[in-house]
């Protein structure tokens, strides 16, 4: 069973994370730096979290004697607690990432820690519970669809709530990470305390399917958002033609541009309208390094768009 529960947890959340990635269509991080958080959920959060749980255990197990109610307790309340910490802890480190720039990548680096945690717990889950085909079935089921999803939506919506305090100022970016992180804990205490109980699991099961729609639209109004600063921002820096073509499907097409550069003016524009919407939340120092990049990605596009002339000549 330990060679099919390594499958069973490893394919799905690897497609799970696959698919968060290619969702994110105009500026897809890169893939290299999206496992970093994928490995992070399924080792070192993992660890972390057992050790915060083992810690935060000690005061209920000297108060609590009776096994089931201990058991439950620590379910609720110290596993959404440590274990949304963990797995967010990455993400205050990646928020300060250039990379890190809008609420797609929120949605898409938590995500990739949830599914990375998610992975390790449902092996872990697979190989202690899967005592017989049955229930092994059962189990992979349960928690590939439902709890691994679980702790890719509930971490995402921290990152979600990271993404939109960076860009923000006062009291609101104080308080939004914590809000996030809030959100984070509920989501998984709802689910926790849902499944603890019979007659509620279904209204659990439900809860998630409704936290995953819900991650859908977030992800569809941030593409969305995207689109338009695309064809907002690119108006006086690309020929207008361009400007629908890059803000749509239309840019994966070939013949529109030279094909040897269409990739590399793709990421430069979209780079550009991005950037250009970004100086202007910033001041001082953050300001001048996007004011930068800005003038050079405006020297990459006019060298790319140069070459388009001379190429169609």
């Amino acid at each position: 069973m330990i060679f099919a529960s390594l499958i069973a947890s490893v394919i799905p959340m690897s497609a799970y994370l696959f698919l968060i990635w290619k969702m994110d269509r105009y500026e897809p991080e890169p893939l290299k730096f999206v496992l970093y958080h994928f490995i992070w959920g399924a080792f070192g959060a993992v660890l972390l979290s057992v050790i915060g749980s083992k810690l935060l255990s000690i005061p209920l197990e000297l108060m609590i004697i009776e096994t089931t109610k201990l058991s439950f307790l620590q379910t609720i309340l110290i596993a959404p607690f440590v274990e949304e910490l963990t797995k967010g802890a990455f993400l205050f480190r990646t928020v300060n990432d250039k990379r890190f720039d809008n609420l797609t990548d929120g949605l898409v680096y938590g995500g990739a820690i949830g599914l990375g945690f998610g992975m390790t717990e449902n092996f872990l889950y697979f190989i202690a519970y899967g005592t017989t085909l049955e229930s092994w079935i059962s189990i992979v089921i349960i928690r590939s669809g439902f709890s691994a999803v679980m702790h890719c939506m509930a971490i995402a919506s921290f990152g979600a709530m990271l993404a939109i305090s960076k860009f923000s100022t006062g009291i609101k970016k104080r308080l939004l990470p914590y809000f996030g992180l809030g959100i984070a804990m509920f989501i998984h205490f709802i689910w926790n305390f849902s499944v603890s109980f019979s007659n509620t699991y279904l209204l659990g099961l439900l809860f998630i399917l409704i936290i995953l729609s819900t991650f859908i639209i977030v992800f569809s109004y941030s593409l969305n958002n995207e689109r338009k600063i695309i064809s907002s921002e690119l108006v006086d820096e690309v020929p207008p033609k361009h400007i629908l073509i890059l803000s749509s499907k239309l840019r994966d097409k070939k013949g529109w541009i030279a094909e040897p550069i269409r990739k590399k003016y793709i990421k430069n524009a979209t780079k550009l309208a991005f950037r250009k919407m970004q100086s202007i939340h910033f001041t001082k120092k953050k300001k001048e390094y996007y004011d930068r990049e800005i003038e050079i990605l405006r020297k990459n596009i006019k060298e790319l768009l140069n070459y388009n002339y001379n190429f169609g000549k």
